[in-house]
Order: structure tokens, then sequence, then C-alpha cells
């Protein structure tokens, strides 16, 4: 059975849920008089054409107008009963639909798909079980910045190994904070562990994954600056070093050095553990040295993760950034996009994710080489998203 680009695809095709169970809870924006293509067959075909590569909607419109009979009954559009002929819709059709399309129900959908496709992982032999690491973070789809109207802002939760599980637009004249409780309240938080960055070590946020049974990984600075001395100003001198690791990349030799100390008085609630790292970068062209110290609290006990598990999960957390971000920046140039109707593009992002995450779970690691390997057949992103 042919794999999708990888002999070693973590999913085997018969394993692969039919997307359509899923888009088809989402709700048909366009009036009821005068439909004639299924919302449900539009975004199935959207989503293909995205799988092959393509990063615009002029290019997923003519991805649809040049695919065979087969691959169009198979994505659900239905056959002229006089000529048996399956007609496409004209790429305005295409848009007005995903302008309109309800952003939230949408990436519920994907959310939901993603999850079920995620194969269950075997019982480890280990005492503890292996926890869940999910990054959140926020991005400015800069392309969609007009006149009138600053860009807008998307707030995406990602597990450390590139599955994109939630996204959520941040409201216009707001930042993140508000948006990540709605962001994780349709996912299954328990035993995970969320790393953040500085802006989100709020404490509604920490009572909020303590209710929800989950764990945090959260970064203090200046901006908390009572909670930030009462971490500094442990004696680190005298607290064993947890964790070491060196690695030799991008031109640089960066050593980082990870101590914990378990603290019951710490202004957050749930706090359990302060920590410090130390990274030592030298570049290895200019041969400059820079020291940083960087400072978390967590709700794990020592009991709960090792020092070692802790520095993956905060080196892990910048995952989001390089799997995700950087891809569809560079991979689908989303920032050079200039769709800025409606919810276009907010419903581009949340098809790249989907995108992004397909490949992730079938075990590729180069998204470019994976659009290419997919655009070389139309029966390949059919399988993908179990539509065949």
């Amino acid at each position: 059975m042919e794999q999708l680009g990888s002999r070693t695809a973590a999913l085997a095709l018969s394993d692969v849920v039919d997307l359509r169970r899923f888009l088809s809870v989402v709700t048909d924006p366009r009036d009821a008089r005068g439909r004639r293509y299924p919302a449900v067959a539009v975004l199935c075909a959207a989503v293909a054409a995205v799988l092959t590569g393509a990063r615009s909607l002029i290019a997923i419109s003519e991805w649809i107008t040049d695919a065979p009979q087969h691959v169009l009954g198979a994505l659900g559009f239905a056959s002229d009963p006089l000529t048996g002929l399956r007609t496409v819709p004209h790429a305005a059709t295409v848009r007005r639909l995903l302008q309109r399309v309800d952003g939230d129900a949408l990436d519920t959908a994907i959310s939901a798909y993603l999850q079920a496709r995620t194969p269950t992982p075997p019982q480890a032999e280990a005492k503890r079980p292996p926890r869940r690491a999910i990054a959140v973070d926020g991005k400015v789809v800069r392309g969609s910045r007009t006149n009138s109207a600053a860009a807008i802002g998307l707030l995406a939760a990602m597990d450390h190994h590139g599955v994109v599980l939630a996204q959520r637009q941040i409201a216009s004249k707001s930042n993140e904070i508000p948006s990540f409780q709605p962001l994780l309240s349709a996912l299954h938080l328990e035993n995970a562990v969320l790393t953040t960055d500085a802006l989100h070590t709020q404490h509604d946020h920490g009572t909020y994954l303590i209710s929800h049974d989950a764990h945090y990984l959260a970064v203090v600075k200046k901006n908390h600056p009572g909670l930030y001395a009462q971490v500094k100003e442990l004696p680190w001198r005298d607290i064993p070093l947890g964790a070491r690791t060196r690695e030799r990349a991008h031109h640089r030799d960066e050593i980082r050095r990870l101590k914990a100390a378990a603290f019951s008085h710490l202004d957050y609630p749930g706090a359990r553990q302060a920590i410090q790292v130390v990274r030592w970068r030298r570049d290895l062209s200019t041969r400059k040295l820079t020291i940083e110290r960087v400072y978390l609290i967590t709700s794990l006990s020592v009991f709960d993760a090792t020092c070692t598990e802790l520095a993956t999960w905060i080196r892990g957390h910048w995952g989001i950034e390089n799997l995700l971000h950087h891809v569809r920046d560079r991979t689908f140039r989303e920032d050079d996009s200039k769709v800025r109707t409606g919810a276009l593009p907010r419903t581009m992002a949340s098809l790249r994710n989907l995108a992004i995450s397909v490949f992730r779970q079938d075990g590729q690691t180069n998204i470019a080489a994976a659009l290419r390997h997919t655009g070389r057949h139309y029966h390949r992103p059919l399988r993908a998203l179990g539509l065949t």
C-alpha cells in the first residue's frame, strides 16, 4: 500500500478518517435558494488543493477546475442528470463561500478531525503515562492589513509534534489574553502541560489550567515585577544543576543549563517549582558570546516531571514558530497574501494548518517536499483526507 510521501508514515491509509464527516457540521452561510454546489464539497476541494501546494484562491480554483471527473465525484460534486458530467464552481463562488464561512465552526471541525486522526499511542511500560505538551502562541497575518483596519491576529494551540489542535481569531483592538481560554475550551487538557510565553503568565490562565487538571510552564518576566523578583532572588548558586544540553547548529554553539527548585509559596495559582534556564550562545562566525537567563514557574512537582523533561518542553515550545508559523510564512507565503475580505485570511490560515498537521501526522518533516509529492497525483490528497 502506498504511503503518503513516506514509507514510514505514522498512519496507515486505511486508518485515515473521512474529512467530510467533520466538515458537514459547518453551517453553509449561503442563501438556500440557488445553491448549486454543496458547501462540504467545495471545502473538501479547497483542502485538497492546499495539500497539493495551492497558495491562493486562484490556485485553489484552478486545481478544482482541472480535477478529473472521478476526483470531483469523490469530493462530493454531483453529476448532471442529463449529461452525466460533474461541473465545478466558478472561482467567485469558491471565494464567496470561503470568505463567509464561520471561522470558529471551521476551526472546531478541523480540530476534531485532526484529533480523531491522531493514532492512539502504544501503552508505555513506565509507571507514569506520557504527557501531551501543547504550545500556545499567536501570529499576525500581515497581508490582511487594510488602510482602515489592522492585520488580524490568530492564536493557535499546537502539540509539540507539530499538529495544530485549535485556532482562535484575536478580537480587534485586543490582545491574545482574552482568547486563551476560549481557544482551549474544546480540547481535552487532562494530564497535558501547556507552554506559553510571558504574555500568558496570567493568574486567570493558571487557575483555568489547574481546574482542568492540566499543568503549565510559564515564563516569568518583569511585566510581573513581584513574581519576577520572588523567582529571581532565589539562591540559585546553591541549587544543584538539574539538566545540561549542548547543541551546535545555525552557526552557533549553545549550552543550556537548567535548575529547578521546589517552592510552595510562589504568588501564582498552583505553582510548585521555580526554574532557571541559563543559555550560553557563541556565534561561530564572530566568536561573540551572549548569556541569557530565563525564569519560569510550573505546576509540576518534582515527582511529576524530571529536569530533563522540563528542559525538553521548554525547548519544544518554540517549535510552534519553526513547525507552524515559519512554514506558513515561507512555504505558503502567507504574509505575502493580499486576501483581506471577510473571513478569508483566517479561513486560508485554517486550511494551511490542516495541511501542515496532516503531513506531520503522516511522518513528514519537509512540508515543501510533501506538497510537491502530493501535487503529482490527484489521488494523493484524497487518500490523505480519507475521501476515497
